[in-house]
């Protein structure tokens, strides 16, 4: 057996002359004890023992009754207390001049060097030949130990009893993997290009900090990327988890206990870990610093001012703000497909993990749709898709991606205790937390994560577990924010998208750089640069949380109205511009405030003004349409009338008639034709008791839209016209414009092309003066189809190419499928059969999700496109298409826009201007000239002429050809 005193260097300058009697009171005490047991001291030296036992029990025993000697008396002052470590080892040894010569000896030396204060250590010889053991004694097993000096491995044991200190640090011994690292049980997903930057960033800085929400996975890349560098540090790479400290001044404490270090009396801890780390060439891994995230700041940087070697790794939800300190923001997992069409790092996880869920047993293809909304919903963060993935043992994946509207009761479903735990902790409902002084902490025990009080175990539960929910996760920052930051989180989780300094500024009505530098910091809000100025996003499951947090507070009301009036406000920048005047509508502007508006009509629908909600849907009319979501419209609008009805809150007639207009129109679009004529009536009703007579105009323009979806269309082209006259009578002609339209459509469908040429001509200035409609230049795609049909390429591509340039400009995408469509016709009559069936390709892959129809023109696509696989044949046909399939709308657009204009040069292939019939003479009655010219398709070469491939056209171009002059 060997013993001596912990820190007697540091007692001894601490006690001064005191020494002296503290070493003698402690000999005294091991010598009376020892000699009860039958020790026999062979060596004294300083505040050393050397002792042989001829029986491993009664060393046992004496070791048990000198702790308890040691740390029962009644010293000159707690500080002065010494320390005492005991090894224990059973060997053979050869008597030589009244000592033993023999390694053993060395070995039960080297086992007392292990020990800490206060600490008995034991070989596994002496543990066999020790039993039984004293009563109350127990061993615990410390694993394989290699000793300085021995090349083999020493099993080692600690001697446990009442009376006995139980936590140490691991031993002091000589280890070959000089790290404590996490094992983690879970495979690594994707990362590839955040573990390369971090580990290079780490290289060049001494002080690299991982800043990131919680649940975003910063422990584990942080562990990911050291445990590669343990060949790069001679000292070791530590691991450090500042989430179980329990108060700000037992940081160091922690990470000493890490060393295997213990309090030197009479010197702050500090001290002794900055004297330790010094020289030394470690890594050093301090884990969930936002903890305690000052006193981690300030062991930080006496640390790295201590030494030049050490290097730190920190993790945390707020940088430190420490000069040198590099701060790394981890990003959410990628959502983008990877390079080669392999999933999405986000994907993979969710794959990976829902195959642990459910016995091994991988997604198949038919849920892979499902787990990409999955994966987009939950904005590619860690913990929420390992939480999703555990839901997927009980829900399929379309369920799924159905209840993740609340993202948290879905996520969090069966955790209810570990949001306990974390409520209470937020809350304050334990001692010891925020400087509550009533829990005693033993500071040698809560060093390395135990505390003496029940409360602050149950804190320590709560940290453990601060990863076990969404809930927990965003609970463990929120408790930190104060009264202002907090607001900020709550009022802008109203807004579904990414926001600007100005809109968080005209939400609260306030200057908000203050509070939102908080929540920056503390990663509860990301910002995304772009260019010259900044957006500012929350992630989904953070906004669920300060969403819930919202209600809690009693502000939701005050909130949510604020943003339905925000976004009144963005809308009427969209349809008017800086002067107020009226703009050409574009539904790409509408494009990124889709997410915004849904938000504020969900609100008008449950709890705000179905009035407002009504207003909000008008402004996106033509854009659901035009995106192929008509039934979505129609679903708002079936909600806001429930609102009305449960409210009872008045609706002007006329703003009632512009609803039931816009619901008849969405049920058109979506084949609901029967919900169509409903509706149609019911806005002709409501405009009729409004007394306006420009809103029955425009309500009763669409008579013909029914009847044309009941193929009943001589019907309307009579109530067009009556329509046109009626509006004309009542001087309010030009709020018949759809009407006109309707008519010229059914006229180019019967062949009246030169009356449907004429009112074109007509209805252009109508159109130029309606700024929701003249974008869409439907006077110039419709002109395109009469010169289609009347055989002139010249004017059909003039016309079309205006119509579809303005179409894609101004978002029109439905309308620019038809447009492409066109130019597919226009093609192949031109001879260039192969880019008409891209085109037709192209068209029909973009209009087929929107679940658009092609209305009257539909049958005379498919009349081309059967003409133009005749000229192809099947083969060549269905590869072109399959091509135009891939392109997305952009590309297509761009391939037609760059079809070469046709000419009327002599020569031309395309043109023949046939000498004895060509002629050009002035017609008093009308504008423009008379020309007939014959046109050559490869299709029909050699066939009698077709009627309307030759034929007498008049005023070729209507219009200037530009995409948008009024």
């Amino acid at each position: 057996m060997f013993t001596d005193i912990e820190g007697s260097t540091r007692l001894a300058q601490m006690l001064g002359a005191g020494y002296r009697p503290v070493l003698t009171e402690h000999r005294r005490l091991l010598r009376a004890t020892l000699a009860a047991n039958h020790g026999v001291e062979l060596f004294t030296e300083g505040d050393s023992f050397f002792i042989a036992f001829d029986d491993a029990a009664a060393a046992l025993d004496a070791c048990v009754t000198a702790q308890r000697a040691l740390a029962n008396h009644d010293w000159p002052a707690p500080e002065a207390t010494p320390k005492v470590r005991m090894g224990l080892h059973t060997g053979h040894a050869v008597p030589l001049a009244g000592e033993y010569a023999s390694p053993e000896v060395h070995r039960a030396a080297r086992i007392a060097a292990a020990a800490h204060g206060g600490q008995v250590l034991l070989s596994a010889a002496t543990a066999h030949h020790a039993a039984p053991l004293p009563a109350d004694a127990s061993l615990i097993d410390l694993g394989l130990h290699r000793l300085r000096g021995f090349d083999d491995r020493e099993r080692l044991f600690q001697l446990v009893a009442p009376g006995l200190a139980r936590e140490f640090p691991r031993p002091r011994t000589v280890d070959e993997a000089v790290h404590n690292l996490p094992t983690q049980v879970t495979s690594f997903v994707g990362r590839q290009t955040e573990r390369a930057e971090l580990t290079s960033l780490l290289r060049d800085n001494r002080l690299v900090t991982v800043v990131g929400a919680g649940g975003a996975g910063k422990t584990r890349v942080a562990v990911e990327v050291a445990g590669p560098l343990v060949d790069s540090y001679p000292d070791g790479v530590w691991f450090v988890d500042i989430a179980t400290v329990t108060d700000p001044g037992l940081v160091a404490f922690a990470i000493a206990a890490v060393f295997g270090l213990r309090p030197e009396p009479g010197r702050p801890m500090i001290d002794t870990l900055v004297d330790h780390a010094a020289g030394k060439r470690m890594l050093l891994m301090l884990d969930t610093c936002d903890a305690q995230p000052g006193a981690s700041a300030e062991v930080i940087s006496r640390l790295l001012t201590g030494g030049s070697a050490l290097r730190v790794l920190a993790t945390s939800r707020e940088p430190f703000g420490l000069p040198g300190e590099v701060v790394w923001r981890i990003p959410p997992l990628s959502t983008e497909p990877a390079p080669g069409g392999g999933p999405s790092d986000a994907m993979a996880l969710l794959l990976d993990r829902t195959a642990a869920a459910r016995g091994g047993r991988r997604g198949g293809l038919a849920e892979s749709s499902e787990l990409h909304r999955v994966v987009a919903r939950l904005d590619g963060l860690p913990l929420a898709i390992e939480l999703a993935a555990a839901r997927l043992r009980v829900l399929s994946a379309s369920q799924l991606a159905e209840r993740l509207d609340d993202v948290l009761g879905t996520l969090d479903a069966g955790r209810e205790d570990a949001d306990e735990g974390l409520s209470a902790y937020a809350s304050g409902d334990f001692p010891g937390v925020a400087g509550n002084q009533e829990d005693t902490i033993d500071l040698n025990a809560a060093s390395l994560g135990e505390a003496r009080s029940p409360q602050t175990r149950a804190v320590l539960r709560s940290a453990t577990q601060r990863h076990a929910t969404m809930q927990a996760t965003v609970t463990w920052s929120y408790r930190t924010l104060g009264p202002r930051a907090a607001r900020l989180l709550r009022w802008v989780s109203v807004f579904a998208s990414p926001v600007d300094l100005a809109t968080v500024e005209w939400l609260l009505d306030d200057d908000p750089l203050d509070p939102l530098a908080v929540l920056v910091d503390k990663s509860m809000i990301q910002v995304e640069p772009h260019g010259t100025a900044s957006t500012y996003r929350m992630l989904d499951p953070i906004r669920a949380y300060a969403a819930r947090r919202l209600v809690d507070a009693g502000e939701e009301q005050g909130a949510r109205d604020r943003h339905v009036a925000w976004c009144a406000h963005a809308l009427q920048r969209v349809f008017h511009g800086a002067d107020g005047r009226s703009v050409t509508l574009s539904l790409a502007e509408l494009d990124p405030l889709a997410d915004e508006l849904r938000a504020a009509l969900r609100w008008t629908a449950t709890g705000g003004s179905a009035r407002l909600g009504l207003r909000l849907a008008g402004g996106l009319d033509q854009w659901w349409r035009e995106r192929g979501l008509a039934r979505e419209g129609r679903l708002w609008l079936f909600r806001l009338y429930g609102r009305i009805a449960e409210t009872g809150e008045p609706i002007p007639d006329a703003e009632l008639a512009a609803a039931y207009h816009m619901h008849s129109q969405h049920a058109a679009a979506d084949g609901e034709f029967a919900e169509e004529l409903r509706f149609a009536q019911r806005a002709e009703a409501a405009a009729q008791q409004a007394g306006d007579a420009g809103l029955l105009a425009r309500v009763i323009a669409g008579r013909a839209g029914p009847l044309i979806d009941m193929g009943r269309l001589t019907e309307a082209e009579r109530a067009s016209r009556d329509v046109m006259e009626w509006a004309t009578s009542n001087g309010v002609g030009s709020e018949a414009l759809v009407a006109v339209l309707s008519l010229a459509e059914l006229l180019w469908q019967r062949g009246a092309l030169d009356e449907a040429a004429e009112l074109l001509g007509a209805a252009r200035p109508l159109e130029a003066a309606r700024p929701a409609e003249r974008g869409r230049r439907t006077v110039d795609m419709l002109l395109g189809m009469v010169a289609l049909a009347r055989g002139d390429l010249v004017a059909a591509h003039d016309h079309l190419v205006v119509a579809l340039r303005s179409r894609m400009a101004y978002g029109f995408r439905s309308r620019a499928c038809d447009s492409l469509n066109a130019m597919a016709v226009r093609c192949a009559h031109g001879g260039d059969p192969k880019t008409a069936a891209r085109l037709f390709g192209a068209a029909q892959a973009t209009r087929t999700p929107q679940r658009g129809a092609g209305g009257l023109f539909a049958a005379y696509w498919s009349h081309e496109q059967a003409a133009t696989r005749s000229v192809l044949g099947d083969h060549a046909f269905d590869a072109a298409y399959a091509a135009g399939a891939e392109l997305t709308l952009e590309q297509a657009a761009s391939m037609a826009l760059a079809v070469e204009h046709p000419d009327l040069a002599a020569g031309s292939s395309r043109f023949v201007v046939e000498p004895e019939t060509a002629r050009h003479r002035a017609d008093p009655d009308r504008d423009g000239d008379e020309t007939t010219v014959s046109f050559r398709d490869p299709r029909t070469e050699g066939q009698p002429p077709h009627p309307r491939r030759s034929r007498t056209y008049r005023g070729a171009l209507i219009g200037d050809g530009e995409a948008d002059t009024p």
